[in-house]
């Protein structure tokens, strides 16, 4: 497997589906506002939430077990029933409370929940046996079809005035479609597993569970907590900010779950020289898009929120404050993918768990005083309490070295892309007369992108020689 080319498919795909998913986003913004979308982001927090109860690490524990290539049947057998029960006691509990549910998003959505809830399991577990046969360019590309589909299905069923209802019931719909693709291109058929599978399953799950935990404390705790401390429409806000941050991980998200597959097997190999390597290459290609995205960030943060919708520019100091929190959380997520990998979810439990705890804490103490700005400022601190405690955790297992000398790079990188967009703007608004928010986001984007990989294009030797490796041509 050339490791390069398929964390590129994989990103390409994530790319080009993110860029749909941004389109309908912008669509909603403009067409319900912010409150709405607010509330769209309630209900994904609630079902993230309920998903990682209804999963609780069996995801992981199946790509896990079916990428040490034995068994593997029984494995995908004895997971999947495991979270089609988990996943119907959960959906029955969500009816039985459905007023609560209610209440919080503040329409009456407790149906959709459990649909997206049951669906969006089973997509968890096709993928995960995708990845577990190290098929993850497949489960790279269907990501792409399911966010094109979702929009879609979305902004159909918005237009004719259904509004979040539609919202929801478009992302149920894209989810169920691509389960089924992804189950039909599975290969992996079904067995009766034994009680040592499930044993086997419940011996990785019961630590990396807390994985999916940490990643739900990530992304969502701050948005439920913001929830109940602050209005919908400035939580939609805040989702605004969050949605350009997360399209900045993309690559990152590329990278870990390309390498995860390798590492288990160069751990299984007993290949600890490989394994050094791989954690390495992460932590070097882990914040190639994500360093010029925080300096984007920083410049263009009013501009970029202004597409949205007037009312989202408000949100311009939390957006670049969250994409420091995303390449902090993106070194850590690959030094902990490198634990899980190595067959270390003990370890990584422990520092999951020290991040969940600093980040719940955190946000309840700045929310309650310094509102979005303090959700953001939050999530940044736990990320870099992470990013420590795995970089020492990692050590004492691997002999690995911190690539400081890449970084340095693509950060001298980013401040010449960074000198170039500031004169480039101030050049486009002194020199001509081209107004339009949108085509100057795009321009200014275009212009430091360019200017960004070839300056490292021409710095570094290492980021050379792996484009040239890894093209076709």
């Amino acid at each position: 497997m050339r490791i390069g080319q398929t964390s590129f498919v994989v990103f390409a795909s994530k790319l080009l589906g993110s860029a749909l998913g941004f389109v309908a986003t912008l669509y909603f913004a403009r067409t319900l506002g912010a409150a709405v979308l607010g509330q769209y982001a309630l209900v994904l927090a609630v079902v993230a939430w309920l998903s990682l109860a209804g999963n609780l690490g069996i995801s992981g524990a199946i790509t896990k077990r079916m990428s040490e290539g034995t068994d593997t049947p029984a494995y995908a057998t004895a997971g999947a029933l495991v979270v089609a029960a988990l996943g119907l006691a959960l959906g029955a509990l969500v009816l039985l409370f459905d007023e609560a549910v209610n209440a919080y998003v503040g329409e009456p959505v407790a149906p959709l929940v459990v649909a997206l809830l049951l669906l969006g399991l089973f997509q968890s577990l096709t993928n995960s046996a995708l990845q577990g046969e190290r098929k993850v360019h497949i489960t790279g590309l269907l990501t792409p079809v399911g966010i094109a589909v979702r929009s879609i299905i979305q902004i159909a069923l918005v237009f004719v005035g259904l509004e979040l209802v539609g919202m929801i019931a478009g992302y149920a719909i894209a989810n169920f479609l691509v389960a089924v693709v992804g189950l039909a291109l599975l290969s992996v058929g079904v067995a009766r597993p034994t009680r040592e599978h499930f044993e086997s399953l419940y011996e990785y799950a019961k630590f990396s569970w807390i994985g999916g935990l940490q990643s739900r404390s990530f992304n969502d705790v701050d948005v439920l907590l913001l929830g109940v401390f602050v209005q919908s429409s400035l939580v939609g806000v805040y989702s605004a900010a969050w949605s350009i941050a997360k399209f900045l991980t993309l690559f990152d998200s590329a990278v870990s779950s390309t390498l995860f597959p390798e590492l288990s097997r160069a751990d299984a190999e007993g290949n600890r020289e490989s394994v050094a390597g791989l954690v390495e290459d992460s932590l070097t290609y882990g914040g190639l898009i994500l360093i010029p995205g925080l300096f984007g960030g920083f410049l263009l943060g009013e501009r970029l929120l202004r597409i949205y919708g007037p009312e989202f520019v408000q949100g311009a100091a939390v957006l670049w404050i969250l994409i420091l929190a995303t390449l902090l959380y993106g070194y850590q997520k690959q030094l902990l993918n490198a634990l899980n990998g190595i067959d270390r979810p003990r370890v990584a439990f422990r520092i999951n768990a020290a991040f969940i705890a600093a980040n719940v804490v955190l946000n309840v103490a700045l929310i309650s005083a310094l509102g979005v700005v303090g959700a953001a400022v939050a999530t940044t601190a736990s990320a870099a309490l992470g990013v420590v405690l795995a970089v020492s955790a990692l050590r004492s297992e691997v002999h690995f070295t911190i690539p400081y000398g890449e970084i340095a790079r693509q950060f001298v990188a980013a401040v010449a892309m960074a000198a170039v967009v500031v004169g480039s703007e101030t050049i486009l608004e002194t020199a001509t007369s081209l107004n339009h928010n949108f085509a100057t986001v795009v321009l200014l984007v275009a212009v430091g992108a360019t200017v960004y990989f070839l300056s490292l294009f021409g710095l570094s030797a290492q980021f050379r020689a792996t484009v040239i490796e890894n093209s076709p041509l």
